[in-house]
């Protein structure tokens, strides 16, 4: 996880994504933003910090 603040989930990871999709142009789309999200999302998938 980054500096704080709630982990990345996919639906948090689509929005990014969808973001990109609709502006190829953007600061989101060429930074490459929409696959980290995708990747870190990945990687917290099952985990469950409520326990």
């Amino acid at each position: 996880m980054g500096k704080g603040g709630t982990p990345m989930d996919w639906e948090a990871a689509d929005r990014i994504g969808a973001a990109a999709d609709r502006d190829p142009d953007s600061p989101t789309a060429t930074s490459g933003f929409d696959d980290r999200a995708a990747d870190a999302a990945e990687r917290n998938e099952g985990c469950d910090d409520d326990e």
